[in-house]
């Protein structure tokens, strides 16, 4: 019978660290279309590009914030509920919700390029400039290689030691993966080598109560203009587009 005698426990330590607590301050408004069930947003070619959701209402679209003029590059069908999208290369990707089917179009000729499909639900997706970060609504995030959809690796992400749940829409940041909390009006910084949440941005409040209507949803929408430094926010069916600033609690 084996005894286990002289064997050494292994106890994997967990790293909590306190993340830095920002609060905001609105810069610039731009309109959004209060019926835009956004899932996912992400600024280039000197535009907004913008994924959304529902079924029989989901799209793919771009957005002059200047002059607010709007363009569909794709309707889903209507059996499709549209989640993350994000642009890598010449290609733009879209995931779906419950369809486990990633969406690869053409991003100067819009062309549908391609369909890869996943195993379970598709929430958000960002890209660090050679790979695809790709959610689901859990605690994890999994890196995915561009050109077959593969799942590279993976972190769990936590907060003080506690994993996060429902990581949804995805936005790569100075090299950190800034995501939104389903259900709140938080965002996390995540470092995207250990998960570790670093920091926590309160946006509670920034669509004010006058403007919501019955339809309107939470939080949900990060996109960056790495040129100019600009941080834009929206939410589901909501009537603005937010540029923010940062302010350290």
């Amino acid at each position: 019978m084996a005894c286990g005698c002289g064997r050494k426990s292994r106890t994997k330590e967990i790293t909590v660290v306190e993340p830095a607590r920002y609060t905001y301050r609105i810069v610039q408004t731009f309109s959004h279309a209060r019926d835009a069930y956004t899932q996912g947003l992400q600024y280039a070619d000197g535009k907004l590009w913008e994924g959304t959701g529902e079924y029989g209402g989901s799209v793919l679209k771009t957005t002059d914030l200047e002059r607010g003029q709007e363009q569909i590059i794709h309707r889903l069908p209507d059996s499709e509920f549209g989640e993350g999208i994000t642009l890598l290369g010449d290609k733009i990707y879209q995931l779906t919700w419950n369809e486990n089917t990633c969406h690869v179009y053409d991003r100067t000729t819009y062309r549908k390029l391609n369909d890869f499909r996943y195993v379970g639900e598709g929430w958000g997706l960002t890209t660090d400039g050679e790979k695809l970060y790709f959610s689901n609504g859990s605690s994890t995030i999994y890196r995915i290689d561009p050109a077959t959809f593969r799942r590279e690796g993976s972190i769990v992400v936590t907060l003080r030691g506690i994993p996060v749940e429902y990581i949804n829409e995805l936005e790569w940041i100075d090299g950190k993966i800034w995501a939104n909390i389903y259900l709140s009006d938080q965002i996390a910084i995540i470092d995207p080598k250990t998960g570790i949440v670093e920091g926590l941005i309160e946006l509670g409040g920034i669509l004010p109560a006058e403007e919501q209507e019955p339809t309107t949803d939470v939080l949900n929408g990060i996109a960056y203009d790495a040129e100019q430094k600009r941080i834009f926010v929206t939410g589901k069916k909501w009537p603005k587009i937010y540029q923010i600033e940062l302010i350290k609690q």
